[in-house]
């Protein structure tokens, strides 16, 4: 087992791990500094490429983005998301999960929850494939960004969801968007250490879309806390550079070669 799991797996009720997405060098060599886990997620589709969901996201574009991403990694845990259609049965998500850890030498992978997968999540697992789970709000199979209401029956499926993908061999699992009281119960039931994003202060982690809590992406959703504006840092930059081009202050002797 790939040591930096080890040390993930280690810290199940231990301090919080701190996991944050990254879709470039410049971002992941920062975030490196400071994260245990940092995610190439295919919520790049949303954040960089403008698209209204992840749907269409290609195996292709998160390849190229885990990378760049790579090459500012040394510390961190690197998961890759599968996108949508990448591991429809176990045959297709192998040969694509090897293809995506030999060209972009991340640690692992991540695959969301459709209830159908778990025998998917088993069969990498088995081929020496680390997966990280994803239950509760999973993208990939909405629309649209609408947060489920868990009704008692709801609740007990997504219990055992959880504890089918364990069974299978993740040794992570992000929530996503459900309640603290199920959250807190799905965390102290598993082995593996949880990563939430809305899902309370009871998981074993907190992940983000770093884009969100620097203020660029322009989605604000309650579960996103934003500790910077950098859009507005970013204008008043090319406020200024623009202002000093028109006015013949840029480039000065200094500049110029």
């Amino acid at each position: 087992m790939n040591f930096k799991i080890k040390k993930i797996l280690s810290n199940k009720n231990k301090k919080s791990l701190i996991c944050l997405t990254a879709y470039s060098k410049n971002i992941s060599k920062i975030l490196d500094k400071y994260c245990d886990i940092i995610l190439v997620g295919d919520s790049l589709a949303n954040v960089v490429y403008g698209m209204k969901n992840t749907h269409k996201i290609t195996l292709r574009t998160m390849i190229d983005h885990a990378k760049s991403v790579k090459l500012g990694v040394k510390n961190s845990l690197l998961v890759v998301d599968m996108p949508k259609g990448t591991y429809k049965n176990r045959s297709i998500a192998l040969k694509n999960a090897k293809k995506i850890i030999k060209l972009t030498r991340c640690d692992s992978i991540k695959i969301e929850n459709n209830s159908k997968n778990f025998s998917i999540i088993k069969n990498l697992t088995k081929s020496g494939i680390p997966v990280m789970g994803h239950i509760g709000f999973t993208p990939q199979y909405k629309k649209k960004f609408t947060p489920i209401v868990y009704s008692k029956k709801e609740e007990k499926k997504l219990m055992n969801d959880a504890n089918k993908i364990e069974e299978a061999g993740a040794f992570s699992m992000v929530i996503e968007c459900v309640p603290e009281s199920i959250s807190k119960k799905i965390t102290k039931s598993l082995k593996i250490p949880t990563i939430g994003i809305g899902a309370s202060k009871f998981c074993d982690g907190q992940i983000l879309v770093t884009d969100d809590l620097l203020g660029l992406s322009g989605f604000y959703p309650r579960f996103v806390k934003k500790y910077a504006n950098l859009k507005k840092l970013i204008e008043i930059s090319i406020q200024k550079y623009k202002k000093d081009v028109l006015n013949k202050k840029f480039p000065n002797k200094k500049n110029s070669f």
